[in-house]
């Protein structure tokens, strides 16, 4: 009895993955990201995050930390 005969390559490969954030499974070549560049195309190098999520979460900490300088007349009070 060979191995390769039980076992395909397609079996060790993953080709989904469920997001931590939206719980959702997506394609893994397509809807995550790799974590670095000079990482190869194996699915220990996608992030466990989506993009979608990912595009969502970095705008929502970019509103938050963005604080405008007040303006005079509303630090001021008007007498």
């Amino acid at each position: 009895m060979d191995l390769s005969d039980q076992f395909s390559l397609d079996h060790l490969i993953f080709k989904e993955r469920t997001c931590r954030s939206c719980g959702k499974t997506k394609s893994l070549m397509d809807d995550f990201y790799l974590t670095r560049k000079d990482r190869a195309t194996v699915a220990s190098a996608y992030s466990y995050e989506c993009k979608d999520c990912t595009i969502k979460r970095i705008t929502e900490k970019r509103k938050e930390e963005y604080n405008p300088v007040p303006r005079i007349k509303d630090v001021y009070p008007d007498w």
